[in-house]
């Protein structure tokens, strides 16, 4: 559930055309659809939503309700002329260098999850950020005028920083020359991703909003320095769209932390594509207390673990743990448990199973998924060269 926007309009005309097992006339549908989108005159103006996610692999839990769940109803209530830019940022994934065949894998598993949370590529453009050069090439432009002072007083720079000090022993230290220039910077590449398509809207969580607030900083510093009149600006201030941060799931082994991938105890979190009896197991040993049933009121200080599950019911019926936490007063934790399982392993079951036919390792499937990528790519690079044009006009580049 989108908490502070309703996007309008459900249903976008084409979804139900997307068919995953005819890949035949996609690239056709596709670049049709797309060419309408840029021709059509709407008398109000089209909102153009970018969101972007790392390729970590296959997404957990805490990120489909987090994030992707509600990705997917912005698409599904989007109006027709707006445009949905989704994209798997694998150039900030290079901030922490790490196994290429891993990276290699991560995309591929990030692509098939958004396909399989019901991303339609008919409605949304999905596409690799790498594959479109011109989000490296505005992050420098955008270098040139950005202020270093901003940079460093970025939070979770500074909570980097904080763990290079030796008087920080309680935490993972980071010797100083491990904070390399990419960590710093790297939100100058995310202004210039929400940028670059002229994003009108972005969806954020509470621990992004600063970062939206830098790109809107991008917009002036580079307006000012280059003269930009504002009857004619290149690029919009962006808008927040606040992602529901009811659904803020915990760890299923230790409810006073976030749901991890990192966490090395498998118990911990649940995939999206794990299967029924994955689930249940997961969820049948998650941690709650002592106390034999739901009170009624929601305590997520001394009832952590209850607490979790009560916002993952939450979470897939757009309720509120509170909410969740009266309508089943007098529950059972064995109840509690039951229910939760059961409503997760129904609101994953069509998520686990489109993840299973994109993830076929067949040459038809592979086919499909190629198609996908070529027209997202293409459709994001179009994009991406309005705007570069203009830009470059502007700074002399052209």
């Amino acid at each position: 559930m989108i908490l502070s926007v309703k996007l309008g309009r459900s249903t976008p005309r084409l979804a139900h055309k997307f068919n995953p097992s005819s890949p035949r006339t996609l690239s056709t549908t596709l670049i049709q659809h797309h060419e309408n989108s840029l021709t059509k005159n709407e008398s109000k103006p089209p909102k153009i939503i970018f969101s972007g996610i790392q390729p970590t692999g296959v997404p957990h839990l805490g990120n489909y309700l987090g994030a992707l769940k509600q990705w997917k109803d912005m698409q599904d209530t989007a109006h027709h002329s707006d445009r949905l830019f989704f994209s798997i940022v694998d150039l900030h994934a290079l901030t922490i260098p790490g196994n290429a065949d891993k990276l290699r894998k991560n995309r591929r598993e990030m692509l098939t999850s958004l396909l399989a949370i019901g991303l339609n590529p008919e409605r949304s453009t999905i596409f690799y950020q790498s594959s479109v050069s011109q989000h490296a090439e505005l992050q420098w432009i955008l270098s040139c005028t950005a202020s270093t002072g901003y940079l460093s007083r970025m939070t979770q720079w500074k909570s980097k920083l904080s763990q290079s000090s030796p008087f920080q022993s309680d935490q993972p230290t980071i010797s100083s020359p491990a904070l390399k220039h990419g960590l710093f910077s790297y939100p100058i590449l995310q202004a210039a991703d929400i940028l670059l398509h002229t994003a009108t809207h972005v969806p954020v969580g509470s621990d992004q909003k600063q970062h939206l607030e830098f790109a809107r900083e991008c917009v002036t510093n580079f307006h000012s320095a280059w003269s930009i009149p504002s009857s004619r600006p290149i690029f919009p201030y962006p808008q927040t769209i606040s992602l529901d941060s009811s659904s803020r799931i915990m760890s299923l082994a230790d409810p006073t932390k976030k749901m991890s991938k990192s966490d090395p105890n498998p118990k911990s979190k649940i995939f999206i594509n794990d299967n029924e009896g994955v689930i249940r197991q997961k969820i049948k040993s998650a941690l709650t207390d002592s106390v034999s049933k739901v009170v009624g009121e929601y305590d997520s200080v001394n009832r952590p673990g209850v607490a979790n599950l009560l916002e993952i019911l939450g979470g897939f019926s757009g309720r509120t743990g509170r909410e969740v936490a009266e309508e089943i007063k007098g529950e059972s934790l064995l109840g509690l448990k039951t229910l939760t399982a059961d409503t997760v392993v129904d609101g994953l079951a069509e998520v686990r199973e489109r993840f299973m036919l994109f993830g076929q390792d067949t040459e038809v499937n592979r086919q499909r998924v190629r198609e996908i990528e070529d027209i997202g790519t293409r459709n994001a690079r179009e994009s991406a060269e309005r705007t570069m044009e203009k830009v470059r006009r502007a700074i002399g580049l052209s």
